[in-house]
């Protein structure tokens, strides 16, 4: 059986490094999940593995696609599983890495069904979100599935931002009289290949050490240039992404530099606490600290592979 060993894990903990190395070991190609490194505007402030990094493995899905392309989660997953079918061919493995929870589950799993959904109530929801805001979809998910809309807001408030994902919950609820969350963890999809997940994690205030020197570093490096240049598209989906968001908030005055800067380091911290709760979630993973010597993580993944 074919193996895809699965890399998560929170932001700044060292999931490239430990990709690349494993890469190298099982001559194999790197398929990337990270939901902000596909887009081919946003470098610095989505830590895209640099040039050296690029070149010491083969990735798929590192900036193949512009933030002005409608590009969701469903589509990343019928790309991502014919490339790692291919990848297959040639190969008993492929490295899987990222810390988009979704994206990772849309590859492991697949997704669930939902009926079709009668085009008047999408124009209808539609219309209603541009005359009240995000407001009106935030309260019609919570009166309509209030369990899932407490679920999202405590594992990934940002989802409630997102207008996109805010109005597809709302129309299948309104269009089938039922919760949205009601259509999930149906039957997933088959499989051809085992995974073998593995996250890293470190101790919190080494966590959020790495990830304040990272914001930094992303400074020093021109996040700011790249910022002031996506700035006037700052409304697109695909910049709703925190490292950009602060910054667009000072140029509109809403924030000093220092403060916008402080702010980044402080989301990026609550997203990276976000998505440990996520990962965590499934018993199957088997988490190292990010220290931890890569002959040892390759002794875990050999006794997942004889078993």
């Amino acid at each position: 059986m074919k193996k895809l060993i699965t890399i998560t894990g929170p932001t700044a903990i060292g999931k490239t490094a430990l990709s690349i190395q494993l890469a190298n070991y099982y001559k194999c190609e790197i398929v990337s999940c990270d939901s902000r490194q596909f887009f081919k505007e946003m470098t610095i402030g989505t830590a895209v593995p640099n040039s050296k990094e690029l070149a010491a493995a083969k990735h798929h899905f590192i900036q193949n696609k512009s933030i002005f392309e409608h590009y969701t989660v469903g589509d990343f997953e019928k790309e991502a599983i014919a490339t790692i079918e291919e990848l297959f061919k040639t190969n008993d493995y492929v490295i899987l890495v990222g810390g988009s929870g979704l994206y990772v589950n849309a590859v492991l799993q697949g997704f669930d069904d939902f009926p079709e959904i009668n085009p008047d109530i999408r124009l209808q929801v539609n219309a209603n979100y541009e005359k009240l805001g995000i407001t009106y979809l935030q309260q019609q998910l919570k009166k309509h599935d209030a369990d899932y809309f407490e679920k999202i807001n405590l594992e990934n408030p940002q989802t409630l931002l997102n207008p996109q994902r805010m109005m597809r919950f709302v129309e299948v609820c309104i269009g089938t009289s039922k919760p949205y969350s009601s259509f999930l963890n149906q039957k997933k999809n088959k499989r051809n290949f085992t995974p073998v997940l593995i996250g890293l994690e470190a101790e919190r205030n080494v966590m959020y050490n790495r990830i304040n020197q990272r914001v930094d570093l992303m400074m020093q490096e021109g996040l700011l240039k790249e910022a002031k240049e996506l700035y006037p598209n700052k409304e697109l989906n695909a910049l709703q992404t925190v490292g950009y968001r602060e910054l667009f908030a000072y140029f509109d005055k809403e924030f000093s530099l220092e403060s916008a800067v402080e702010e980044i380091k402080k989301n990026t911290r609550r997203f990276a606490k976000r998505q440990l709760t996520w990962f965590k979630r499934d018993n199957n993973t088997k988490w190292f600290h990010f220290e931890t010597p890569v002959h040892q993580v390759i002794d875990y993944i050999e006794t997942q592979t004889k078993s």
